[in-house]
């Protein structure tokens, strides 16, 4: 069994091993596609081929679309040539059910794939072909936070965006460059409207994307390198819009023990590929049942209807409310209570912190309790019966691998968002009261016991990246677990650092809190197992 084309050919054998396969005419589907493209999208990752591909799979199944998906990829060129092409734009969907049961599922609702090369006069020409197109209702970006940005860490241009500023749009080298510059062939065709959507799963992401893009066209039009129209076109919402949008699904690295599952059935050819830009892509996609996708319904050249396939369209307001509620309340901050605490008690995998007493009461305090009162109800989608979901669907999952050092990443750029909003939604409160908090300052106080870098049995091991380690770590760096310390003398300048917790805890009156708990947690081996017993 090989994932092509022909090796398609015989359905009966895969669908004696339980796989689905596509139900629509795929030659048809594939030339109305590249004659009239609809969706373009960009980022070849596993989310894209797990969600939105399998939302369109579905779509054509039904009858309700008979065009399909292009994807260009504009990272890591070697995804395209490695895994697109050779497996005939085919992926292979695995969802890890939590009942524990697998679904397989042969998605082909990809049917061409480019390489965003602008050095490449065939493959580029292409994507400008697909641009002019009156068919083109929406591109859709999935490139990472990261992606949008134009300068580095230090806020300084990065080359190839400073390179692109002064030579145009004609052979652009940056990725947001060579889109603009997709967007310029767009405009000069006419001015044509398009839907330009952020799928990525950060706030705001529509905005991110549009500033990206702005930057480039004034900076091109200053320069005399683009008429005096583009940037008009870019600000005017009924050609182009950059809504808004909302993505949560689970989607971790291809897994081994889901490849000796494809092995049993005789599946070939599973060999993941690790491209010399270190990206590991397997010609399957493992991922979990759960899925959402909320997106700001702004789209000047129309859409298809693909609310029939579990998106959700709605109001810009809508989508705001919709992240505020998953980060701020209904996952995100569950997620960094067992990422923390899952260091501390030698925890690998997140689904089994699910199957411990104390963990568990802890993250439904923090989301039923400490969290719910505050959270804004979009209406789109009710918060406790997400949270119902988180808790009891997705993470529990046993066949998702994922673990809490790899969400142990970079806390200190989360603790403001996932608790500090929560902290001062209460503090605003004219009915609430601070002193009610006591889980989230518990989440605080693990957070510098976690910092130590030492187990609740007494042994060191490995802090996940963070940017702020050397900053954050001198504080603990001396505590010693049964040490009588003054916590406060140790601990006090952290605690007022709003960029870390959102607050000054000292001013909401929770400084106190995490002091006392930061001091029974680091009474000795076993305080962190003998402190969550007492509170939980």
């Amino acid at each position: 069994m090989e994932l092509s084309k022909a090796g398609l050919q015989n359905k009966e054998q895969w669908e004696a091993k339980g796989y689905k396969l596509p139900q629509y005419d795929r030659e048809a589907v594939t030339t109305a596609t590249k004659e009239n493209p609809f969706w373009i999208h960009f980022g070849a990752g596993n989310i894209f081929r797990a969600f939105q591909a399998n939302v369109v799979q579905n779509l054509l199944n039904a009858g309700e679309l008979d065009r399909g998906l292009v994807v260009a990829e504009g990272f890591d060129y070697e995804i395209i040539e490695k895994m697109n092409r050779p497996h005939d734009d085919y992926t292979l969907l695995v969802t890890l059910k939590a009942d524990g049961s697998v679904e397989k599922t042969v998605v082909g609702s990809v049917v061409e794939s480019c390489i965003l090369d602008s050095e490449n006069d065939t493959e580029y020409g292409r994507l400008q072909e697909i641009f002019e197109k009156d068919s083109l209702q929406m591109a859709s970006f999935t490139i990472t936070e990261k992606g949008y940005s134009l300068v580095n860490g230090k806020g300084e241009l990065l080359p190839a965006v400073e390179a692109d500023f002064v030579a145009g749009p004609e052979k652009p080298a940056s990725y947001i460059g060579k889109v603009v510059s997709l967007l310029y062939t767009r405009y000069k065709a006419g001015e044509k409207p398009i839907a330009m959507v952020s799928m990525d799963n950060c706030s705001h992401n529509g905005d991110k994307l549009y500033d990206a893009v702005n930057a480039f066209a004034k900076k091109w039009n200053e320069n005399g390198l683009v008429e005096d129209g583009f940037v008009a076109y870019i600000d005017d919402k009924s050609k182009v819009s950059f809504p808004w949008s909302m993505i949560d699904k689970i989607t971790p690295r291809p897994d081994a023990s889901v490849e000796a599952i494809l092995k049993e059935d005789g599946f070939a050819g599973l060999e993941p590929v690790i491209t010399s830009k270190n990206t590991y892509v397997a010609p399957f996609v493992n991922a979990e049942e759960c899925e959402y996708l909320v997106i700001e319904d702004a789209f000047p050249n129309g859409r298809p209807q693909l609310e029939k396939g579990g998106l959700m369209f709605t109001q810009r307001e809508t989508v705001d409310k919709v992240e505020k509620m998953k980060v701020c309340t209904c996952l995100n901050p569950l997620h960094t209570v067992l990422a923390i605490y899952g260091c501390l008690l030698g925890y690998e995998k997140i689904s089994d912190e699910m199957k411990d007493t104390e963990l568990r009461k802890f993250v439904e305090v923090v989301g039923y309790q400490e969290g719910l009162p505050v959270v804004v109800n979009p209406g789109i989608l009710d918060p406790k019966a997400f949270i119902d979901t988180v808790l009891n669907v997705r993470i529990p999952n046993p066949f998702m691998p994922d673990t809490p050092q790899r969400i142990a990443t970079d806390t200190s750029q989360k603790l403001a968002i996932r608790f500090g909003e929560t902290i001062k939604a209460y503090h605003a409160s004219n009915e609430l009261d601070v002193q009610d908090l006591k889980l989230i300052p518990l989440v605080f106080a693990g957070w510098l016991r976690y910092l130590m870098a030492i187990d609740d049995e007494g042994n060191s091991f490995e802090l996940s990246p963070d940017p702020l380690l050397e900053t954050v770590c001198p504080y603990v760096a001396d505590v010693e677990l049964g040490a009588d310390i003054d916590v406060e003398a140790k601990l006090s300048k952290v605690l007022q650092d709003k960029s870390i917790f959102g607050v000054d805890l000292y001013e909401v009156g929770l400084a106190d809190q995490v002091c006392q708990y930061f001091k029974e947690l680091t009474a000795g081996v076993g305080a962190v197992r003998e402190t969550l017993k007492k509170y939980l």
